[in-house]
């Protein structure tokens, strides 16, 4: 097999030898203002040539580059690009669209970033190859490629690669291809050949997070071309930061390479001499530094507020007087702000420095997420606002000292609208954790866990909810719903085909381990035929809270649950799996007191192996293709990424092992799909048609139940089940191929391969 390589630039395309000199041609571009994207075809056989191709319509910023009659189909080639628009800040996924069964199906291949914008991938494309496809990942409206690279490469070559590189896994493939085992001789090829991922913080801030002299050119002219550029107001409360460290923070304001900012500062009467010498000195140097001094020190909160007060911006910044702003920090704000001028909050990723100034543990965040946000300050730094509403709700609170940041935020969400809300995907603030920075949260935490939790407590009285608020894992704050008096009946959906030993187990725990006064179990019979599930079906029969409906054929989970949801009476539907085990016996009154809301859709649990590891903590779109679960395979003291499985938060997804949500909420969204999702990701949706609907999900760690049979479950290994399982995946990826590439509460700097908040 030859090699052959094409090359795409500005729109135009090389095959073999370059003939036509395009060296210097513009960029590809794709944008959702553009219509047809300019594509380039590469006719590897025949002329070059050009022509307009529609991208997918819900992916209107996609660059989808054209190969229908490239005979790359099947075939082993290496890609490599950059983003030119984005430079070392680029995310974007790189898929292959591929026609099956005459429809089309996208699969994301793991391209590799090395930094700068530069992407590659190595690899055997899909039979039925119709077209590449490169989508922004961080909410881009446009991706712009300068370079783009195909190359074909023989295995042979390969090969050669993989025995310098890894001559074991090279000697595993060439074993397994002798041995006819195809699947397993590329795999391992793949692992030969492809270079090492990301092996820590440090090697990604490299990659992605440094910039370079393009990109501060780049920003500069963007900054210098905007229309109306948003005046951001930074405050920032001092009081005795060592000045060392307050020099630094300073500092990192005027390097900002985005110019229209004032920097408003109160210095809370400082005792140190040193402090207000240098808080002259940086006014003195530039007019857009303001400072006022306090009388007396008033701590954070009325320090805060006398910044405030000087801040002459639409946008207020709020920053505290150790950290640091990297330089392209307020360009990102105002960039965002540029784009949608209705924003009212703007938050972005951070991390934290220490006296060396090296970064570490860094904190990738949800979008927009209420209920985590009663929990804990996820939020955090850095945080801007609209300016006159942080002024109509008062400002900062005193006696919020340690969490006055939650409070407001709290407060804030009274007001707030979710598509005014915009979170940027970036670090953008770094936050030390030097010793001796005067953090009020480290020497007073317990104060800053009560108050904390007296801003949950607030919340509930302005709001009128009948729930409480008390101390939850790790001093966080947990919310604990009231249930309705009388408590509503819940209506228990639970497919079965024998294994009358495990349903036994979960009918146990329904009918004498759970607290909660009516419950009704709608038993779905699908060909049982054992004689121990008959006898355990008789002995049920006596409860009259339970029923035994028959429904023979073909197993399909969808279609069964249907059928439960049907005949059910209670205005609450439970969809549980057969193999479920109670533990504690307020785990039901936890999920309906959250189901209950009118605003929520649906519930899930958390479900954990016999052995006490995580199997449940919520479902990740997109992880391992179309989803997979957060968390998986943890430990039961794992309070995971931040403390997310400790605190109740929104999700895109919850399984349908124990899924519970509004008989009228199904009926709304159509139900279970019997038709095209019979066993796979049915339940997954089934939640994004909730949320389609206007509902948020909900998954809550104080729920939690035994799952006993997932972590052993037989694999998809007929010919049958694979083509059926094939088929749902298709179906997904044909309904839901937007959304399954952007979770909105994974950040799109985790890897996606697991949902284990990882980089790699």
């Amino acid at each position: 097999m030859s090699e052959r390589a094409g090359q795409v630039r500005g729109g135009h395309v090389r095959a073999g030898q370059d003939r036509g000199g395009q060296d210097h041609a513009d960029p590809i571009r794709a944008g959702a203002a553009r219509g047809a994207v300019e594509a380039a075809i590469l006719p590897l056989r025949g002329e070059r040539t050009t022509r307009a191709f529609a991208p997918d319509p819900h992916e209107a910023a996609s660059l989808v580059l054209d190969l229908r009659g490239s005979g790359l189909g099947g075939r082993w080639v290496e890609i490599s690009f950059r983003d030119e628009g984005r430079g070392s800040f680029s995310r974007v996924e790189l898929a292959a669209v591929a026609e099956r069964l005459s429809q089309h199906e996208t699969t994301s291949l793991a391209e590799r970033a090395y930094g700068n914008g530069r992407f590659t991938w190595t690899g055997r494309l899909p039979a039925g190859l119709v077209a590449l496809k490169v989508t922004p990942m961080l909410g881009e409206t446009e991706v712009t490629l300068g370079d783009m690279t195909l190359r074909e490469r023989s295995r042979l070559a390969l090969l050669g690669r993989g025995l310098l590189r890894r001559p074991d896994l090279a000697g595993q493939a060439v074993f397994w291809r002798l041995l006819g085992k195809r699947v397993r001789a590329r795999n391992r090829l793949l692992r030969a050949i492809t270079p090492p991922g990301l092996t820590g913080y440090d090697t990604w801030v490299r990659c992605f997070d440094t910039l370079s002299e393009a990109d501060r050119a780049r920003i500069r002219a963007e900054a210098g071309a905007m229309t109306d550029p948003p005046l951001i107001s930074v405050v920032m409360p001092v009081y005795n930061p060592a000045p060392k460290v307050l020099e630094e923070a300073l500092r990192s304001v005027r390097a900002q390479l985005y110019p229209h900012w004032e920097l408003c500062i109160a210095d809370d009467a400082s005792t140190d001499p040193a402090v207000p010498r240098l808080l002259d000195r940086a006014a003195a140097a530039d007019a857009r530094v303001r400072v006022v001094r306090r009388p007396e020190n008033g701590h954070i909160a009325r320090a805060t507020n006398t910044a405030l007060a000087l801040a002459a911006g639409p946008y207020v910044a709020f920053m505290d007087h150790d950290d640091v702003l990297p330089e392209h920090a307020l360009f990102e704000v105002a960039r965002a702000i540029a784009k949608d001028p209705s924003l009212d909050l703007i938050y972005t990723d951070e991390d934290k420095v220490d006296a060396k100034g090296r970064r570490f543990e860094p904190h990738f965040k949800s979008d927009w997420n209420p209920e985590l946000l009663y929990a804990q300050n996820y939020i955090n730094h850095l945080t801007v606002v609209r300016t006159s509403l942080v002024r109509e709700v008062g400002g900062l609170r005193p006696g919020f000292e340690g969490s006055q940041d939650h409070d407001l935020l709290l407060r804030l969400a009274d007001r707030l609208s979710p598509d005014r809300i915009r979170h940027l995907p970036q670090v953008l603030y770094h936050w030390r954790a030097a010793i001796g920075s005067g953090t009020f949260s480290d020497t007073a935490l317990a104060r800053a866990e009560a108050a904390r939790l007296q801003a949950l407590r607030d919340l509930i009285a302005r709001r009128g909810w009948p729930h409480r608020a008390e101390r939850g894992p790790l001093g966080f704050n947990r919310l604990v719903r009231a249930v309705p008096d009388p408590a509503p009946r819940v209506s228990v959906v639970i497919p079965t085909r024998d294994r009358a030993e495990l349903l036994a187990v979960a009918l146990r725990g329904l009918l004498k381990g759970t607290a909660y006064p009516d419950i009704e179990v709608i038993i779905l019979d699908n060909d049982s035929r054992e004689p121990a599930t008959r006898a355990l079906f008789a002995e049920v029969a006596a409860d009259p809270r339970v029923r035994v409906l028959p429904s023979p054929g073909a197993f399909n989970f969808s279609a069964l649950s249907n059928e439960g949801a049907a005949a059910a009476t209670g205005p609450l539907l439970l969809f549980l799996n057969n193999d479920i085990e109670v533990r504690e016996p307020g785990w039901l009154a936890e999920m309906v007191s959250i189901a209950v809301e009118p605003g929520i859709g649906a519930v899930g649990a958390k479900l954990s192996y016999p052995d006490g590891t995580l199997q449940h903590g919520g479902v990740v779109l997109g992880a391992g293709g179309v989803a997979g679960h957060s968390h998986l395979g943890i430990g039961p003291e794992d309070p995971g990424y931040f403390g997310r499985m400790a605190m109740a938060q929104e999700v895109s997804a919850v399984t349908g092992a124990c899924l519970m949500m509004r008989a009228s909420v199904f009926r709304e969204v159509g139900g279970f799909d019997a038709e095209r999702l019979a066993v796979a990701f049915n339940d997954v949706d089934l939640c994004l048609r909730i949320r389609q609907a206007g509902y948020a999900i909900i998954w809550t760690p104080h729920a939690g139940l035994i799952h006993h049979e997932s972590k052993s479950r037989g694999l998809e290994d007929t010919p049958q089940k694979r083509a059926r399982f094939e088929a749902e995946v298709a179906t997904m990826l044909e309904r839901w191929g937007a959304q399954l590439r952007n979770d909105p509460y994974y950040n799109p700097n985790f890897a996606r391969a697991k949902a284990q908040f990882r980089l790699w």
